[in-house]
């Protein structure tokens, strides 16, 4: 979801790379039906591992409670978001960690722009 609204916001300048550390086979359901209620298509995501290269990449690396299993690279920014995570969660808790990350990618990219 995160991914999905910074390259909705983030515009041409803005590089976006999804990644975890144990990536699910496939998108939540749930996750793709409460950003389509926003306008945001995440429909053909597909999760994927973290690689070296995507984490050399960026200037920033936004974690979500990964806690040990969390990439570090020296000289990188790093923010962590303790959010709740969606799977086998409800729609309306979902969309209560949507907004949740929705604030959090607006604050970012702000900070950043």
């Amino acid at each position: 979801m995160a991914a999905g609204f910074a390259r909705s916001f983030g515009g041409v300048h803005t590089q976006i790379f999804s990644g975890g550390s144990e990536p699910r086979e496939t998108i939540n359901p749930i996750a793709v039906e409460a950003m389509n209620e926003v306008g945001i298509d995440i429909s053909t995501f597909q999760p994927q591992k973290f690689t070296m290269e995507m984490l050399n990449a960026v200037d920033v690396v936004v974690t979500m409670g990964c806690g040990d299993a969390c990439p570090y690279i020296p000289g990188k920014k790093y923010i962590d978001w303790p959010l709740n995570d969606p799977a086998g969660q409800s729609i309306e808790s979902v969309r209560l960690i949507r907004d949740e990350i929705l604030h959090n990618v607006v604050e970012l990219l702000l900070d950043y722009s």
